[in-house]
Parts: C-alpha cells; structure tokens; sequence
C-alpha cells in the first residue's frame, strides 16, 4: 500500500509547545490525506511508524543532535518503507541528498539576524537549513516577513514559498469578562531579542508607575536573567516586577485577560503568537512596528519602535489612563483575532501539499 503522504513528528516533545503546537494543531485537516506519522508516541486514528523515543528539545543539545543524525541517516529508510512520494515537516528538517520529496515550514532566522558565531543554532541555521531550503520540494513560512528573510539570506524565490499564518486556540484564548487588575503583562522567553531590557527601561519611565506592576510570564535562561535582575534592581523595580516562569496553558487565558495590555517589544519575530493569544482574548495589545507583527495585528494594535523605550512607555501610559483607547482596541482585537483559525491554517496547508502529492 502506498501512503500518500509521510508526516515528520520525530521532534514531538512529551509536553508540547510551540512548534509541537503547531503539528498537533495540522493533525485534524491532514486527516484526509491519510498520513503516516513517524513519531514517537503513537497519534490516535492515524497510521504511525515508530521513531526513537528522546529525539526533541527535552533531551536538550542530545536531542536535537540525535534527530538531526536519525533525520539523515535513518529517515530515508523509513520514507522508502512507507513507499509515500512526499515527506512533510513541520520543522525546517529533511535528509539531504537522500532523493526523498519533501515540503518544510520555516517559522523565523532569528539565530541569524542576532547572531552568535559557532552557537548551535546559528551554525544549523548557517550551515545545515541552507540545503534543505534549496533541495525542498516547496516551502512553508509562517508569515510574509519570514518568507521574505528566506528569500533574503538564502536567495530562495517567491514561487518557492508559500506564507501560511499561524492561529490560535480559540477554546482556550478568549474572553472571561473579568476585571482587569493593575499589571502590564509579558509573555515569552528572556532571550535578548525578546528585548526585556527596553521593556524593564520603558516601565521605569511610566507616569505614576508605582501603581503598576509589570508581570513577565514565561520560562527563564540563566544566561540572561541574571543582568535582567540587576537592572530592575537598579532602577528601583523590583518590588513591582514579577516573575512568574511557565505558567500552566490552561491558566494563559486568565492572566492575559485581567491585564491592562500584553506589552511585546520584540526586536523581532517570525509570527508572534502572544498577540495573536492575547487579542483573542480582547486584551489591548502593545507591539513592535516590524517583523511579522503588523501583519498579524492589523489596526488593532499600538505599534511602537521597541528600541524607544519613551515610545513603549507612553503607550503603556495611554492604555492605563484612557478607557475609551482601551474599549477601541478590545473590540477591534476580537475582531482581529477571529481571522485566524488552526482550520483555515490546516486546509490551506492541506490545498498545498495536495499539489506536490
């Protein structure tokens, strides 16, 4: 029997998130392609070939080097058991001169555009992503801007890519009607370009900031903590900041709704789902004016230059003080936010794939 489609879930982690998300969330529209999965943990309702287990982000630098070696030399043998004529990864992951088909998504260069030289990623990114881009069947990006950085460092063209936006659980982010508590809120790792440091700065310099408090949400990188620390401690913040680490997904929703905005000042960002999340939920949004951001927030929300941190702080300023900015935004968030859907992203990934089956 030949399968028309091979899935690649190797990198599929016990406790899912982010690009796992992403997979799982596709599963329901590829249903009717009849994918065989290799994956790990056995997928309810679908055919699943059996992977090595501790091949993900779990096992740390192991992991990711035990899939890379299993996707090169192992992969192609089970691509050929299968006898599928097109292997999808959710991650930017295939066996190289293998003469295997395949269809990757790309979901941001963010290790080359702030680069460390000779770190793992950016040596991946460097090195390895280049040939797989070149030898894939066809590419998936997860907004505009990222297909435009692949066509930027890598010289992939336009008809090569094809942007298909993320979405967000719509079940889980949305609104609860509760009051909203006196805290600006961040979602996402410390990493530098997350840009912490212009937010801690922009706190610092908002009206009245001893009324507020600025809770950062999301887990933390002892490489970068430690200087993140000092400068609250410095700027006399620390009894207002909170850190809250990871934070269950099924208590996201509450957080983010009784905030007076999600403040995102990232200095970049291949999809940015935190806004998208946080405008299901009819919470304000305040983001960066680049990268994918406008294109994921359209006119509802405040767009600022993350390297201000005086344009940051004067928005986070309007958005405490102004209840009729804070209404305009809440409705026009929802509004936003109802154009995406793991529906609309499943079937337009199934409509693409089916033209390369």
């Amino acid at each position: 029997m030949t399968h028309p489609l091979t899935l690649n879930l190797a990198f599929l982690p016990v406790k899912p998130t982010g690009l796992a998300t992403y997979a799982i969330n596709l599963l329901p529209a590829l249903k009717p392609l009849a994918p065989t999965l290799l994956v790990a943990q056995p997928q309810a309702d679908f055919d699943c070939f059996p992977v090595p287990p501790g091949m993900t982000h779990e096992q740390g630098r192991k992991g990711h080097f035990s899939r890379l070696w299993w996707t090169q030399w192992q992969l192609p043998a089970a691509y050929r058991q299968v006898r599928s004529p097109l292997l999808f990864s959710p991650i930017p992951e295939a066996p190289l001169f293998a003469g295997c088909r395949f269809v990757v998504t790309v979901h941001d260069l963010i290790p080359l555009r702030f680069f460390r030289k000779f770190t793992p990623l950016w040596t991946y990114q460097r090195y390895y992503l280049p040939q797989v881009l070149h030898q894939a069947t066809h590419i998936i990006t997860n907004s505009q801007a990222t297909a435009q950085d692949v066509m930027n460092f890598f010289q992939i063209p336009a008809a090569k890519l094809t942007p298909i936006p993320l979405a967000h659980d719509r079940a889980n982010f949305r609104p609860l009607h509760l009051p909203t508590y006196n805290y600006f809120l961040y979602l996402g790792r410390n990493d530098p370009y997350k840009n912490l440091h212009g937010l801690v700065s922009a706190f610092a310099q908002v009206p009245q900031r001893q009324e507020y408090e600025l809770w950062i949400a999301g887990p933390t990188d002892a490489r970068y903590q430690p200087a993140l620390t000092a400068q609250i401690a410095e700027l006399g913040l620390t009894p207002q900041v909170k850190f809250l680490s990871y934070v269950p997904y099924a208590e996201l929703p509450v957080i983010i709704n009784q905030a007076i905005a999600l403040v995102f000042p990232t200095l970049w960002e291949g999809f940015g789902l935190p806004v998208l999340e946080a405008m299901a939920c009819g919470t304000p949004v305040i983001t960066s004016n680049l990268a994918s951001l406008p294109e994921v927030a359209g006119d509802a929300a405040l767009f600022v230059d993350p390297t201000n941190p005086a344009a940051i702080a004067a928005a986070m300023h309007a958005l405490a003080t102004d209840a009729s900015l804070r209404a305009t935004l809440q409705t026009a968030s929802l509004s936003r936010a109802a154009r995406f859907s793991w529906t609309q992203t499943g079937n337009t990934t199934v409509q693409l794939l089916q033209q390369f089956l």
